[in-house]
């Protein structure tokens, strides 16, 4: 007794009792569909698999013409999407073949990729993720886990890692997490239970959160952590060098002229790295550091303004003021100009990110251009291409950017008397 495949749709098995077609059952013999109903017609084919004898029934439409030797694809029910086996018809390749391709191995030459990539577009081919997880053992999802009080971080990151699934075949699934009086052990694995993600994705400051990455090592989930405090973490992560960015807009704000250059810090550890920057610029220049203009802040547009009342409100106000992101800048802009202190004649305003808003504000904010959607899109080639993977014997890889200071309308000179 011999199991035959035949194809509808989908594959399943058909029992063959006997090469006789007396004994096959009369819907078979007479070639009428008693399981379709639809008028299909089967095609007897034989097959050689193993040396025996096994007719495979192919479902048919009536009038629709076999260009299966040409390498086309065939036997499509009206209405039916495209299937994988229809894309290595078309190209003249295997199955196996199309599945590396889809999933954008490096091992396929290129004029076969090409050609199956043509078949693909001219079949409007889109695979089945549920098909593609059981195939692979893989759940082709990629998880973003996040907690930040700022939504333009989240956003630009969120953007680029949308951008790098996409452009890979993968589909990004973005989480929040609160870790204040939770358990962070049982929210991780639940989540990593119930999707398998392929990978992960973290940001501050969850990329420095102990218990969290205990649990992506001990299940040995590929991550890549964005901007982590430290490089002891021993895992793959994308950043760049804020002191470096940090020390690069206080150096524009100094060879305007500024001394009395404030700082407003945030609650993460980038702020300490963009502190070390504005004091390593300060140093350079042999201006002393005035610690009462260092205020703190939590990266929050209201703590901006807090901090922007205060200082301005000072007996000597500073000059400029350097906010370690731009929604705290936007809030020190807001506060000046509740007070009637002109933007940037009285004091100069700077921040760190280039988020949409520092150019929805007047004047325009001038800040540093941080490349969220570069660095995401980059953790995500580093999973795709399996940097990531966790090994306590390697030197995890890292991935720097460049950033860029933007220069708008929210600095200048300092007024006559004032530096």
């Amino acid at each position: 007794m011999y199991a035959a495949p035949y194809r509808r749709v989908s594959f399943c098995l058909v029992r063959q009792i006997s090469n006789d077609d007396a004994m096959l059952p009369r819907y078979w013999a007479l070639g009428q569909s008693k399981s379709h109903g639809s008028g299909l017609l089967f095609q007897a084919e034989t097959l050689d698999w193993g040396k025996q004898a096994i007719p495979r029934r192919v479902d048919t439409i009536p009038g629709a013409q076999d260009e299966s030797r040409e390498g086309k694809a065939v036997n499509k029910r009206a209405g039916a999407p495209p299937t994988i086996i229809d894309v290595a018809r078309h190209a003249g390749v295997s199955i196996k073949t199309v599945s590396r391709v889809m999933n954008k191995e490096p091992t396929v030459h290129a004029d076969t990729r090409a050609r199956v990539m043509e078949a693909v577009t001219a079949l409007n081919y889109r695979p089945q993720l549920s098909a593609r997880s059981l195939a692979g053992a893989k759940s082709f999802l990629i998880g973003l886990l996040y907690y930040d009080p700022s939504a333009a971080f989240v956003a630009g990151v969120q953007r680029g890692a949308t951008r790098g699934c996409r452009d890979a075949g993968r589909h990004l699934v973005v989480e929040s997490l609160q870790t204040n009086g939770v358990d962070v052990h049982a929210q991780i694995e639940a989540m990593l239970a119930a999707l398998r993600p392929d990978g992960m994705i973290l940001t501050p400051p969850l990329c420095d959160n102990p218990a969290i990455l205990d649990v992506l090592r001990a299940t040995g989930t590929p991550t890549v952590l964005i901007s982590p405090a430290s490089e002891g973490h021993g895992m793959a992560h994308v950043c760049m060098d804020d002191a470096l960015a940090a020390e690069e807009i206080t150096n524009l704000l100094i060879s305007l002229g500024h001394t009395a250059i404030a700082f407003v810090e945030g609650n993460q550890t980038a702020s300490e790295r963009r502190r070390e920057g504005y004091e390593r610029a300060l140093k350079a220049h042999r201006i002393a550091l005035d610690k009462s203009l260092v205020v703190p802040g939590n990266f929050e547009f209201e703590a901006g303004v807090a901090a922007g009342n205060a200082l301005l409100a000072r007996q000597r106000p500073p000059t400029a003021i350097f906010a370690a992101n731009d929604d705290m800048a936007l809030g020190a802009l807001t506060a000046a100009q509740r007070l009637g202190v002109a933007v940037p004649h009285d004091v100069a305003i700077v921040g760190f990110d280039d988020s949409r808003a520092a150019t929805l504000v007047w004047p325009e904010l001038t800040t540093v251009r941080q490349p969220l959607a570069e660095m995401a899109m980059a953790a995500v080639d580093m999973l795709l291409s399996g940097e990531a993977k966790i090994d306590a014997h390697q030197v995890a890889p890292v991935r720097v950017l460049p950033h860029e200071v933007v220069v708008r309308g929210s600095t200048a000179a300092p007024a006559k008397g004032r530096a």
